[in-house]
């Protein structure tokens, strides 16, 4: 499915890797070639996106970039270099969609018949595999914008503006990249998703942009009038050892720490739900899950929402967005740090990919765990970051994102 995509210049991929959760609807979509497109920038994005919907009232996959917050919140503003080129929204029908679902395939699209679905079923089963190779020409190393020295001090200011009482937590983030690389993106995709299957995995091409995506976090999913959002706050390594995994497991459970920031996002997410829902509907429906994934473990938490009658679709997305997990509290304070402090703009890092379904219900990730590529000038990407808090260590914070920044630069150096 993914190579069979990957020859059409729009295509999204969305793989779960069979990651048991009763929210999940499909084991894997792929959505190819579009009929009908709206990129569109920050401005007048989301009304744009209800009418498109409405005009086409079909399926339609696609992004919200992280700087759509100029949208959200009035007078915030992006003035920092984006090497990938993103739009801050796009949207597309496809032509074909292929939905993978208890042990049956399900191909559809615009005006298809049973001849057709067995046409591109027919093709995808006979696409030649791609090239394992991820890089395609000698590998470039490693550069950031945002040296040891500059980090800790930025992160000490930060810790500054938290004892003035300007924030809680802030969401801090650095950029890593390589310049004149040449990278096959399918291959890039599936060294990632084999070193860290998680279930909102996604490889997504807008044209000469492409991003392999690992996520474990569901940003925000409706179906009917129900809502649910699902932050990540609160991780710890695994043990192959089973009695040193569960003490790591419990551990997590009982940290102060993690649970403070879980708490801190949990508010967050109810405040930015209760604008569009029912008075008093929106509810934690759990609090410090514990989740095990291929390298660690996180503590998730779930708030569901019953929307009010009539709500437009858009308008959950735009007063949930951008997500808190990945600004901190207070979300407008602390998104005006992060331009402030940080060195890349984060474009589609931070941001949302997933699908809208034709009677409006969607679902979609926090694209994290990603790495994002400009095949016309040959630059990759990708920013890892922590929670700043006041007890934070800056120097550990360093750390942790070295040793995240060491884990996606497998994927290249293999």
């Amino acid at each position: 499915m993914l190579d069979w995509g990957n020859q059409f210049n729009i295509c999204c991929f969305l793989d779960n890797n069979n990651y048991p959760s009763p929210w999940h609807r499909y084991e894997a979509v792929l959505a190819a070639d579009a009929l009908y497109t709206l990129e569109i920038n920050a401005g007048n994005a989301f009304p744009a996106l209800q009418q498109f919907h409405q005009t086409h009232g079909d399926w339609l996959f696609g992004h919200l970039a992280y700087d759509l917050k100029n949208e959200t919140v009035p007078g915030l503003q992006s003035r920092h270099y984006d090497g990938i080129g993103f739009p801050d929204m796009h949207f597309f029908v496809p032509r074909v969609i292929i939905q993978l679902q208890n042990d049956q395939v399900h191909i559809g699209g615009e005006s298809f018949t049973r001849e057709h679905a067995q046409e591109i079923l027919t093709a995808v089963l006979h696409t030649p595999p791609g090239t394992t190779r991820v890089v395609t020409s000698a590998a470039q190393p490693l550069q950031s914008r945002l040296d040891h020295q500059r980090y800790i001090a930025a992160v000490k200011n930060l810790q500054q503006h938290i004892l003035q009482g300007d924030c809680y937590e802030v969401n801090f983030c650095r950029e890593n990249f390589a310049e004149n690389i040449s990278i096959h993106p399918p291959a890039l995709f599936t060294r990632l998703n084999n070193l860290s299957p998680s279930p909102f995995a996604a490889y997504y091409r807008l044209r000469e942009c492409y991003l392999a995506c690992s996520s474990p976090e569901r940003f925000i999913r409706k179906e009917g009038n129900t809502v649910i959002s699902q932050p990540i706050k609160g991780t710890s390594r695994k043990d192959p050892d089973p009695v040193k995994d569960q003490q790591l497991q419990q551990g997590l459970l009982n940290s102060a720490k993690e649970r403070a920031e879980n708490v801190m996002v949990v508010d967050l997410v109810r405040n930015d739900l209760s604008r569009t829902a029912m008075q008093g509907t929106v509810e934690v429906t759990e609090l410090f899950g514990i989740y095990s994934f291929a390298q660690v473990h996180h503590m998730i938490s779930t708030v569901s929402a019953q929307l009010s009658p009539g709500t437009p679709f858009t308008e959950v997305l735009r007063n949930a967005f951008p997500m808190g997990s990945m600004t901190g509290a207070p979300k407008i304070r602390v998104m005006q740090l992060i331009e402030q402090y940080e060195q890349t703009r984060r474009g589609l890092y931070s941001g949302a990919i997933g699908y809208i379904t034709p009677a409006g219900d969607f679902d979609f990730n926090v694209v994290i765990r990603s790495m994002l590529y400009n095949a016309d000038n040959r630059y990759l990407s990708f920013q890892t970051g922590s929670a700043i808090t006041f007890y934070s260590d800056p120097e550990k914070e360093w750390e942790e994102c070295l040793l995240k920044a060491a884990a996606m630069e497998k994927t290249v150096t293999g």
